[in-house]
């Protein structure tokens, strides 16, 4: 039996890539984020994954809708979860 959900090997290797833009966009849009304490780092990356979930499933859902243009819908989703890195380091900042 063939079903539409993606096998596990896949979704790692997806959260995986995922991950990898999100920090390096955290990173190019946040240059602050390099003098920050470990912790502050370790927060950021929290907030990220705390996102994960919610992200993925957009981000399927999106890419299941218009396949087309499902690299948009991979670039919005990391750029949501740098987005939430961002803001627990300006959050820890304050």
């Amino acid at each position: 039996m063939h079903t539409n959900r993606p096998n596990t090997q896949t979704l790692d290797a997806l959260g995986h890539k995922l991950g990898e833009a999100a920090l390096t966009l955290l990173v190019r849009l946040y240059p602050e984020v390099r003098q920050a304490r470990p912790e502050e780092r370790d927060a950021a990356c929290a907030a990220m994954r705390a996102q994960v979930g919610p992200v993925l499933d957009e981000l399927l859902t999106d890419a299941r809708e218009a396949p087309t243009v499902a690299h948009v819908a991979f670039q919005s989703a990391a750029l949501s979860l740098a987005q939430a890195g961002i803001q627990a380091l300006k959050d820890g900042r304050n």
